[in-house]
């Protein structure tokens, strides 16, 4: 014969945050505050779109770790600016 197992609910339990939706935070983040979040790998955008956001990240930010370049791949990306956020 085997015992009912009681389950214990830790009081801690309440304090730890609910996992947010990626994808609810970049809308919310769009529409409160104007700040686009955009991956260049996201399905949803046509092979423009997506070497559209991989320049301007390129441009504003510098070459992805283990990524090439979109942008001045002939040439090692010299074409680069730098962006200044004073």
């Amino acid at each position: 014969m085997s015992a009912p197992n009681p389950h214990y609910r830790c009081p801690l339990g309440r304090l730890q945050p609910e996992r947010a939706d990626p994808e609810a935070v970049k809308r919310e983040g769009w529409r409160e505050q104007g700040i686009l979040v955009i991956s260049p790998e996201d399905e949803r955008l046509d092979w423009i779109e997506r070497e559209f956001i991989q320049r301007i990240g390129e441009r504003l930010y510098g070459r992805r770790a283990g990524r090439p370049s979109v942008a001045g791949a002939k040439d090692g990306g010299s074409d680069r600016r730098e962006v200044r956020h004073d």
